[in-house]
């Protein structure tokens, strides 16, 4: 099961958070939103099929997201949790931790931001997009 966003780069990403890494909906960055590496993305959690949304919100679910901008790409696995409400109408994170909320997407990732590819995180801060490639096995 798949589903694809779309995100924007801005010249604030830097990507340093240690346990998570966030995209939004939100147009601009500042400094201190080091986790958040892709905006004003075209679908949010509302947008995912009631399906994927069921498949996601299960402890046994394996979470994979590929992240690619025109010159990188990367790929960071984790899982779903049966709590996962998946209800958050801007923001999508990925946490390497088992905190849950509205915005939360996976846990145990096996990357936080600050672990992402530096030559995608460069491509983000010069502006380029990325697709955001969600798939669930």
């Amino acid at each position: 099961m798949n589903f694809k966003i779309r995100a924007k780069g801005h010249k604030n990403v830097i990507s340093k958070h240690k346990s998570t890494f966030e995209i939004t909906k939100d147009k601009d960055l500042s400094l201190s939103g080091d986790c958040i590496i892709g905006l004003d993305i075209d679908k949010s959690m509302d947008d995912f099929p009631e399906e994927f949304k069921k498949k996601l919100a299960n402890d046994n679910t394996k979470v994979i997201v590929e992240l690619v901008t025109p010159n990188a790409s990367d790929k960071i696995e984790g899982f779903g949790h049966n709590d996962l409400s998946l209800s958050h109408p801007t923001d999508i994170v990925c946490r390497k931790s088992t905190f849950v909320c509205s915005r939360t997407l996976m846990i145990k990732s096996n990357k936080g931001a600050i672990d992402l590819n530096r030559d995608l995180i460069n491509d983000l801060a010069n502006g380029e997009s990325m697709d955001v490639n969600i798939k669930l096995i």
